[in-house]
């Protein structure tokens, strides 16, 4: 049909021209993603265009000014830099990205007429490190506890969620408040209950949540310290259960402090209510070198230890219902002379070799003057008889041990 119609060829070779150069027009669209960025982090901008003749690109602010066209930086800004410039790809970064870098940016590609995608550059607020207010110590038996913790700069508003004993309570007040910037918010969420003696010691948890935190939420703490309400007439001893003087015990960081070394000394104190701060002393008055004798909390932290240290340490601790201390005496000792006392005892080694060899001595000694002797007895018995004999054939006949003896006393040779 198309063939015999020379009109009708023409006509759809000319719709097929205009659906190429349209399909051609759409590969030529430039591509953009919305971007997400935490307050001073850096934000990746990215332009893509699947095909392109080499036609320009550019970035453009949300004020509309110009920030790269092509690989040609337009706008002084030390933050901004470029990460890849080609046909098909324009990619900048944003370093230590504020809330004034939020909003829409634009990439143009260069076309007749000039096409533009946006992306839109999310900017979050971090929320800072929350406080909770409201509670004096100590609290009595059956008082209402009102616990509130506020937190600032967050963007969007954070949560706030409250835990007592890693148990989540539900019933709070939440308030959401603009800041002064009107781009962050200052969020507080106020807990009211009643207070018995079991929640003594317990410690109360504010927890805020905040897409910007990477699922590690920030969290204050509180432990709550309760007293009772004894009455007058209750036994004394049902008071010293919860109401008790202080017990001091100072625990050294090492047995053998040595000579050059450092020492902690941690004073380990209990009471009710419990004793905060301690006091350190040595030798009844102040710590004398008070930058190498550093107080942190309840441990005393000695720099480099020296004979003048010796002496003695007091750690007091005192509360509401009385005051109790603890010493330890520090005697500072010579490294080489803790070296000899550990290795083996060289003079002990001796003594002992010195005795063995003494023995060993006397005993063959007394052995040789046993022999001796038992010798000399023999001698004197075979010689008996023979002393008055006029000539030594007499001598001979007469001796014990003679032929006439021979019969007592015989001697085999083998």
């Amino acid at each position: 049909y198309y063939l015999k119609n020379p009109s009708s060829l023409r006509l759809l070779s000319l719709c097929a021209t205009l659906i190429l150069e349209n399909l051609s027009s759409q590969g030529q669209f430039p591509l953009t993603q919305n971007v997400t960025v935490v307050e001073g982090g850096t934000a990746i901008l990215t332009c893509r265009v699947d095909q392109n003749d080499n036609t320009s690109l550019q970035w453009s602010n949300p004020a509309q000014q110009t920030l790269y066209f092509d690989d040609k930086k337009a706008l002084r800004d030390n933050r901004i830099e470029l990460v890849r410039a080609s046909w098909h790809e324009l990619s900048i970064s944003v370093s230590d990205v504020s809330l004034s870098d939020e909003g829409q940016y634009t990439c143009s590609l260069f076309t007749m007429p000039v096409k533009t995608s946006k992306a839109y550059l999310t900017v979050l607020g971090v929320p800072e490190k929350p406080q909770i207010s409201g509670f004096s110590s100590p609290v009595m038996e059956g008082d209402l506890m009102q616990l509130t913790c506020k937190t600032s700069g967050s963007k969007p508003a954070a949560d706030i969620r409250w835990f007592k004993n890693d148990k989540e309570i539900k019933d709070v007040k939440y308030l959401k408040e603009e800041d002064a910037n009107r781009k962050t918010f200052t969020v507080s969420s106020t807990l009211d209950f009643r207070v018995d003696r079991s929640d003594d010691g317990v410690t109360v948890i504010c927890r805020v949540d905040h897409e910007s935190l990477n699922a590690t939420p920030q969290v204050a703490m509180q432990v709550l310290e309760i007293h009772c309400n004894l009455n007058i007439n209750h036994d004394i001893q049902l008071l010293n259960i919860y109401l008790y003087t202080p017990s001091v015990k100072i625990i050294p960081s090492t047995p053998f402090p040595q000579e050059g070394q450092p020492l902690i000394l941690t004073c380990e104190s209990k009471g009710k209510p419990l004793p905060e701060p301690v006091l350190w002393t040595k030798d009844g008055g102040e710590l004398p070198d008070p930058d190498r004798m550093v107080v942190s909390g309840r441990e005393l932290n000695i720099l480099f230890l020296n004979k003048t240290d010796n002496g003695t340490y007091r750690c007091e601790a005192t509360n509401t219902i009385g005051q109790s201390s603890a010493e330890y005496v520090l005697i500072v000792h010579d490294p080489n002379a803790l070296a000899g006392q550990t290795g083996p005892d060289h003079a002990l080694i001796g003594g002992i070799v010195a005795v063995v060899v003494f023995v060993t001595l006397c005993s063959i000694f007394l052995l040789g003057r046993y022999l001796a002797r038992h010798k000399g007895t023999y001698l004197t018995n075979e010689a008996k008889g023979a002393e008055d004999a006029p000539d030594a054939d007499t001598a001979i006949i007469n001796a014990e041990g003679s032929q006439v003896n021979a019969e007592e006393k015989k001697e085999y040779f083998i």
